[in-house]
């Protein structure tokens, strides 16, 4: 996977915005990182220019099993570790999985949102449909 065929495939969920909102920070590497949101909140980030890992919302009774199955995942780069993993790339864990885990993030935040966001959702999903 490289980043082109990783950004085309988060911004292939219904509704998902990207912006890179750092920058200003003093970290280089920062300022790299590309965001993707949903409703205003985030689900995925990654670094453009390094595209070392991707840091994911995860179920936190996944996140133990997922640190003893894979070497590449690991605690959430400056996110709150209860909720957030980190995912390297070009490690032990495939590229199916990683698709599967940046979906799942994103079900996470949809569950998340408001009865009236998950509607405007469903109605970019009818229109993206054709319904």
């Amino acid at each position: 996977m490289n980043i082109e065929d990783f950004r085309d495939y988060c911004l292939s969920f219904d509704g998902v915005q990207e912006k890179m909102p750092f920058g200003k920070a003093a970290s280089e590497y920062d300022r790299g990182i590309l965001v993707f949101s949903v409703s205003g909140k985030w689900f995925c980030f990654v670094n453009v220019e390094e595209f070392d890992f991707c840091d994911i919302k995860c179920d936190p009774g996944r996140i133990e099993e997922l640190q003893g199955l894979y070497e590449g995942v690991r605690p959430g780069y400056h996110m709150n570790k209860k909720h957030w993993i980190s995912v390297c790339f070009n490690q032990d864990v495939h590229d199916a999985i990683i698709r599967e885990l940046v979906k799942r993030s994103y079900d996470i935040v949809v569950a998340s949102l408001t009865k009236k966001q998950r509607g405007e959702l469903a109605e970019i999903r009818r229109v993206h449909d054709g319904i």
